[in-house]
């Protein structure tokens, strides 16, 4: 981006052109071992059904080019099936450029669409501050903490559980 132009981002639905660079995005968050659970990168054919099995893929763009991506799936079944969950991923070179936050917000007003009434994180990983600091901003609500809920490569860390009516 040359300096002093204006970014115009976009959300939008993934499609099948898209795998290649969310699956980028999604390996190099798990390779990087602090906020993903998965341990191993999805290869084309695990990405491929992954994406596939979300109730929505979404892919942000900054003038075109993919910059973050986001998955919306249900936390549960049946009587808790109104309940959903979300993982968000920026690529690296797109973070610090609200692309997280418009992925958030993009979740917010989408997932009422499928039917969800609530939003909840079960495992934001307290080191994380970057997402604990948007979803505070942004009005979740803070349930509590799971002491060494995640296993990373320097440890066991807390992890932080969030909700969000919609």
């Amino acid at each position: 981006m040359l300096l002093g132009k204006k970014m115009s981002i976009t959300i939008r639905e993934y499609t099948q052109a898209d795998l290649p660079a969310i699956t980028e995005i999604w390996n190099e968050i798990i390779k990087e071992g602090n906020a993903f659970p998965q341990c191993k990168p999805l290869s084309k054919t695990e990405a491929e059904q992954f994406f596939a099995s979300q109730s929505f893929t979404g892919v942000a763009e900054i003038d075109g080019e993919t910059a973050g991506m986001y998955i919306l799936h249900p936390n549960n079944t049946g009587r808790c099936g109104h309940i959903c969950n979300a993982s968000f991923g920026v690529a690296e070179k797109a973070r610090g450029k609200k692309v997280g936050e418009m992925l958030v917000r993009h979740c917010l007003k989408t997932a009422p669409e499928f039917g969800f009434r609530i939003l909840q994180f079960n495992a934001v990983v307290s080191t994380n501050t970057a997402a604990v600091r948007l979803y505070e901003k942004l009005g979740f609500s803070y349930l509590g903490t799971v002491p060494g809920g995640f296993r990373a490569d320097s440890g066991y860390k807390d992890i932080n559980l969030y909700y969000k009516g919609l």
